[in-house]
């Protein structure tokens, strides 16, 4: 009886070791998909950002973005307009040292 007790026992014990350990690989996947497999495709885009047909897909996107941006009343709003003014201003201001070099 101590015997069948036993096997029991150990069948039980190995049941719930294959279940922690799918369980486990389930988990990590899960996490590698959610977190880390679109961190690395974006990677990935950067690092091909060589290769011909990326560079005319980025244009055409590019292309798209702008006819969208036309075809609005206002291009940009009241805080993109007051950043994009004071970088003119200040890239002006280091034209005018050039100017005076």
């Amino acid at each position: 009886m101590n015997h069948d007790n036993n096997k029991a026992n150990l069948k039980r014990f190995f049941i719930k070791l294959a279940a922690v350990t799918f369980s486990i690989i389930v988990i990590i996947n899960i996490t590698y998909n959610l977190i880390f497999a679109e961190k690395f495709e974006t990677i990935e885009k950067l690092l091909s950002f060589g290769n011909k047909e990326n560079i005319e897909l980025m244009k055409d996107k590019a292309r798209s973005e702008i006819k969208k941006g036309l075809a609005k009343d206002k291009i940009f709003n009241e805080e993109d307009k007051i950043l994009l003014y004071e970088f003119y201003l200040k890239v002006k201001n280091e034209f005018k040292e050039i100017e005076k070099n």
